[in-house]
């Protein structure tokens, strides 16, 4: 099987660098990491954080892209969510959902923002007139969406009345939607009813992966909170499962393994944000990865 290199459009560090709090060569040092193991593009994911920090973290991150072509832009996930669905995010940091709030850390590097449809005040189509990605997540509504941000994670879930977020995911066909298939987030029938429900062209593979995948480390301080690590999942001191341990190759082993995964999934996040695959991947028929090129 041959695909095009991944594409990571939602993750918030690895291997110990966490987007956050990295500076710019700790994030090029990354990139050379992830091109090893068929990663060949990425969007910074920031989480919930003080508009300062954010700021101070767009600008080491396009330093470092200015280095490395790898990095493509930025994913803003969190300041605009539902507090009622925030995960590990910082309720402290959180803003409505305004022009002037975004304008206090706008950037042209921005490429996907994360936010709570429900509580719009005139972003979307801001955001929308400025050719930035908006994907719902961390609510309990929907609205004008280009994407949904890991499905059934933070969101209201599938009922058999009225709306949810996690259903009109679903049957939007026309939606492109973020899924974590890494065993932990979403369980087995989970994924076969997203697998079944959503067209083939319209699965985004992510990971959510967090600093602390492949670190060694078994705790950490992320989201303003410490998280655990139990060789398995990690979780806030609440029990609040956080991101993901795993990168998309493992995760797309696991998918492979449980008949989920198709090769046109990674060439979903091109298509998506209109990119030009770089390299490719040759992989065997156990989801190994034979070369890198």
């Amino acid at each position: 099987m041959k695909t095009p290199l991944i594409i990571e459009q939602h993750f918030h560090g690895a291997y110990g660098v966490d987007f956050n709090k990295a500076g710019a060569d700790e994030i090029i040092e990354l990139a050379s990491k992830l091109r090893k193991i068929g990663i060949g593009g990425f969007f910074p994911t920031l989480v919930t954080d003080s508009v300062d920090n954010i700021k101070h973290q767009i600008s080491v991150i396009k330093q470092a892209a200015s280095k490395c072509n790898a990095i493509i832009g930025i994913h803003l996930e969190g300041i605009f969510i539902n507090p009622l669905k925030k995960g590990i995010h910082n309720p402290a940091h959180f803003l409505p959902l305004t022009v002037e709030n975004y304008q206090k850390l706008e950037d042209d590097f921005i490429k996907i923002v994360t936010l709570a449809p429900e509580l719009d005040e005139g972003l979307i189509d801001y955001l929308k007139s400025k050719g930035v990605k908006v994907q719902a997540g961390h609510c309990i509504g929907w609205g004008k969406a280009d994407g949904v941000t890991h499905t059934f994670n933070a969101m209201s879930s599938i009922t058999h009345r009225g709306l949810s977020t996690a259903l009109s995911a679903l049957v939007s066909d026309n939606v492109y939607t973020e899924i974590i298939g890494d065993g932990v987030h979403v369980s087995d029938d989970a994924l076969e009813l997203f697998f079944r429900a959503k067209p083939a062209d319209k699965v985004i593979l992510i990971s959510d992966a967090l600093p602390i995948t492949y670190s060694g480390l078994k705790e950490t301080i992320f989201a303003d909170s410490k998280v655990y690590y139990d060789g398995k999942k990690a979780y806030s001191a609440d029990g609040t499962i956080a991101g993901s341990t795993a990168l998309l190759p493992e995760i797309i082993k696991i998918l492979g393994k449980k008949g989920f995964f198709k090769p046109e999934f990674i060439e979903n996040t091109y298509r998506y944000h209109n990119l030009e695959p770089k390299g490719c991947i040759e992989w065997d028929d156990e989801f190994n990865i034979l070369e890198i090129k």
